[in-house]
């Protein structure tokens, strides 16, 4: 059974690949530096699989063991759109016609020959060869160790978290919110991680199957679940429960508690470098206070790129945009950097007013926590 599904997958491949794949290269002449278009197919149909995925286990166990009851899901219907927009179409695009030629030329390989460049981890150090698992472990170690950066720098620089702030300002995050994502912020983040894939001599294709098993992962810990995974491997990996925390809404009486759980996969890193949350009760997701950033709610598709754009046209074109710290928005898109006070140190929030009441949470004492919020 299985060993015919398998053939039925290859074939399927194969005339994805010379039917529809192989014309668009040579349309284009890019075919020397691209992966097999029979590889380029089988990238789309994975993409197809994780939609699959998503949306028949990831998205009912959101409607049984929800960590927030919504009345509806108006705001994550976007968030939908955008993922299928990205796995099936804009993902594969973008890595095979445009990042896989470029980590081939800047890697000096032919994907023809099979060749791998000569100063790569894996060329350097022949017996990773003969410990496939041991060398794809270390580079997704890398890899995953790579993203935490971005995220942390995602977070304090504000041009960057003009963009990034799209992905946060869903109010009702969901197994869809994962490719909520400023098309500019991915090729930044693609271009920097595509690096650690170069320097561990990975192949374009090796490169996109981790990094889909990886946003696989990730649609999985942004799903609206109660699911954590305890003690012990919730302090290794990832779960719904941990980057809940992640997403919190600004909470006025602990300003800086939502800096925390910036892992993509594995959670070690927020637990060495101490940005770990655990043991606390669930709050809201959004950022609701600035309304600049909350304003994605009510846009489409291409209304949150455009946002998003404009924020971050608006603080990488002044110097405050370029000032390490927490910001907020001006109505011109400019970014207003949080000021402490010279009293107690804490934040002072002038522009960064609550403009609507949070979604309620699903627990016995929501009317004390909104309170608390409020």
């Amino acid at each position: 059974m299985l060993s015919e599904i398998a053939t039925l997958w290859e074939q399927c491949a194969i005339w994805l690949g010379h039917h529809a794949v192989l014309p668009i290269l040579d349309f284009l002449n890019i075919t020397q530096y691209t992966e097999s278009p029979i590889e380029i197919a089988t990238t789309l149909m994975i993409g197809a699989l994780q939609l699959l995925i998503i949306g028949c286990l990831f998205r009912p166990l959101e409607n049984w063991i929800p960590a927030e009851k919504w009345a509806d899901r108006r705001y994550a219907r976007v968030d939908f759109h955008l993922t299928w927009l990205m796995l099936v179409g804009l993902f594969p695009l973008f890595a095979f016609l445009i990042m896989t030629p470029i980590v081939n030329y800047l890697s000096d390989v032919s994907p023809a020959v099979g060749d791998e460049p000569l100063w790569s981890v894996r060329a350097l150090f022949p017996w990773f060869k003969d410990h496939p698992w041991i060398f794809f472990i270390l580079y997704y170690l890398t890899y995953d160790f790579v993203y935490y950066l971005i995220h942390r720098i995602q977070h304090v620089l504000p041009w960057w978290w003009a963009m990034h702030s799209l992905h946060h300002s869903q109010r009702q995050m969901s197994c869809w919110t994962n490719d909520r994502t400023n098309y500019l912020d991915g090729i930044f983040q693609s271009f920097i991680l595509a690096s650690v894939g170069i320097f561990w001599g990975l192949s374009g294709e090796e490169f996109v199957w981790l990094m889909l098993l990886g946003e696989l992962v990730q649609n999985f810990s942004h799903a609206n679940v109660r699911v954590g995974f305890g003690p012990i491997f919730g302090r290794i990996f990832v779960s719904p429960e941990f980057h809940r925390l992640h997403h919190m809404d600004f909470v006025p009486e602990r300003p800086t508690l939502h800096n925390c759980n910036f892992g993509q996969v594995f959670a070690i890193w927020d637990v060495i470098f101490k940005t770990a949350l655990y043991n606390e009760p669930l709050h809201p997701t959004g950022v609701t206070g600035d309304k600049m950033v909350d304003i994605d709610n009510n846009k489409g598709i291409i209304g949150v790129q455009v946002e998003s754009l404009k924020r971050f046209w608006g603080s990488v074109t002044c110097l405050d945009g370029w000032r390490i710290g927490g910001v907020v928005f001006s109505k011109k898109y400019r970014p207003i950097h949080m000021k402490k006070s010279a009293k107690d140190g804490k934040l002072k929030l002038k522009p960064h007013i609550r403009t609507e009441t949070p979604i309620p949470i699903n627990e016995p004492n929501k009317e004390k926590n909104d309170k608390k919020i409020k």
